[in-house]
């Protein structure tokens, strides 16, 4: 069976999984502060070591060093960004990611044995700090080892398991919010990163990069393991291609053929792929070394790519999920009392968790393109009709349009930003994109944080009409811009976008 129609083979499977821990410790520090998080900072005894001889009861903050500390890890994220893809590119994926829980074992365990609020916070940007890290280098792990008609499905697992981090977060910390349990909600995160720390070893790392240092046979043995009894030798040779060039990866295929070189069958059309590239018009351009964001940007073809991708990241955050989840407890009052509020914010959650698993299960489908659009569409409806429930004083609507203004956004435009960008960038083009894709990520996510409050209390439910607009810009864009990339490899895709190089 050739490995281009392969699907869920069991080691990548598992590889991928064990690189997803990652996105549980994520989702995990996102939702920790959440339901606990009174008690963290506001309690009877104050400082005073009451219910612990060795620990304060809770650590005192007023509202504006709560809402820093809370976002606190933003700023590790930002950090962890700017260097991302560098790091990742020096190291390898699979490194970085073993690297990269440490910040969450350190973060998450300053943070539960805290005695001050400057080391609760130091805790928390250390945790941001592997949330950037992770946000970068293990969607493109995940996309560099999935098969291609699996890569939809493999990738959206990533956002899958944040959801699942910041469910539970939610659930366990309701039981866990007094004193001094509120500790144990933020220690809990170190733990998923510890089994990760052990278990990614076992992992291989990804041929993709291997190949871009030249560990060509490496490559080829971890791409075997990745695929199982499958035959490689296509996905393989449009691998080297893609960053070698046509000349050296027939040669090399040929290397390990008979006397008349390996011939590859293309599945899609049926061309043969042997040595005849220069007549084909497709020239060896030799090793590609890695490109740095101004090269990006002066090349026609990544410049096109690396925009593409960096619209959708900004996307993602001035959609205004973050503002919705942020203010759903408030929106929930009007409806509920106090008490329920909290709940139907759970409640909240496991609807992101629900359209979430249907997008795990259409994604490889439908494709991206049509999940992104109706994801644009309909947070763009529910946001007005947010807007319409919320001065109509309509408790109704105002809780229908929260839940399906989440659902809408965990369907396409949570996932599929992180999905592209492994998917669409060249492996010499990649840390470049990637770091660039992240630092912006985490940009829009800070910005959001500090101005929306500020619109909110100017103009109250009006402000949801600001997010209505950027999301019917953001279909328009999605719909010209985007192209399809269900079912195609990465070269390929490249290979799409040469039109634009003259």
């Amino acid at each position: 069976m050739n490995s281009l129609e392969a699907k869920f083979p069991k080691y990548m499977v598992y590889c991928v999984l064990i690189a997803c821990l990652e996105a549980f410790c994520n989702g995990w520090v996102i939702g920790s502060p959440n339901v606990p998080g009174t008690v963290t900072h506001i309690c009877e005894n104050g400082m005073k070591h009451v219910s612990s001889k060795g620990l304060p009861d809770c650590l005192p903050m007023n509202t504006a060093l709560w809402g820093f500390a809370v976002s606190s890890f933003c700023v590790g994220g930002l950090i962890a960004s700017l260097f991302a893809g560098a790091f990742q590119d020096r190291v390898g994926r699979k490194l970085a990611i073993i690297v990269n829980t440490s910040g969450f074992i350190i973060g998450s365990l300053l943070c539960s044995v805290s005695v001050h609020q400057a080391m609760f916070i130091i805790g928390r940007i250390l945790c941001g700090f592997s949330c950037g890290l992770g946000s970068l280098t293990v969607p493109t792990y995940i996309g560099e080892v999935s098969t291609i008609k699996a890569r939809g499905t493999m990738g959206s697992c990533n956002q899958f398991l944040i959801v699942i981090g910041i469910l539970l977060s939610s659930v366990i910390g309701l039981p866990l919010a007094k004193v001094p349990l509120w500790r144990i909600s933020y220690a809990i995160a170190a733990f998923p990163a510890i089994l990760q720390a052990f278990l990614m070893p076992s992992c291989v790392e990804s041929p993709r990069w291997l190949i871009s240092k030249n560990r060509i046979d490496e490559a080829r043995q971890n791409l075997q393991r990745l695929r199982g009894e499958c035959n490689i030798d296509q996905e393989f040779f449009e691998i080297v291609e893609g960053q070698l060039g046509s000349t050296a990866a027939n040669a090399i295929l040929r290397g390990g053929a008979n006397d008349e070189g390996i011939k590859v069958i293309d599945s899609k059309n049926g061309a043969d792929i042997d040595g005849n590239f220069e007549e084909k018009g497709q020239i060896d351009t030799g090793v590609r070394p890695n490109m740095s964001m101004i090269e990006v940007m002066r090349d026609p073809v990544t410049r096109r790519i690396g925009m593409t991708v960096f619209v959708h990241h900004v996307i993602q955050q001035l959609s205004g999920m973050n503002a919705v989840m942020y203010y759903s407890t408030t929106i929930f009052t009007i409806a509920f009392d106090e008490d329920m509020a909290q709940i139907m914010t759970i409640v909240d959650t496991i609807v992101n968790l629900i359209a979430t698993i249907v997008a795990v299960g259409v994604i490889d489908k439908f494709g991206r393109r049509p999940l992104l659009l109706i994801a644009e569409a309909g947070t763009c409806i529910f946001s007005v009709l947010l807007v319409i429930g919320y001065k109509t004083n309509t408790p109704g609507l105002l809780v229908a349009s929260v839940f399906l203004y989440v659902a809408s956004f965990a369907l396409g435009i949570g996932p599929i930003p992180w999905l592209i960008t492994s998917e669409m960038t060249p492996t010499y083009a990649a840390s470049a994109v990637g770091s660039a894709s992240t630092c912006i990520n985490w940009c829009m996510n800070f910005l959001i944080g500090q101005i929306f409050p500020v619109i909110f209390a100017a103009i109250q439910g009006w402000s949801f009409l600001i997010f209505a607009a950027i999301c019917l810009l953001a279909f328009v864009f999605t719909y010209f811009c985007l192209p399809e990339t269900r079912g195609r490899s990465l070269e390929s895709i490249v290979r799409s976008y040469e039109k634009y190089r003259n």
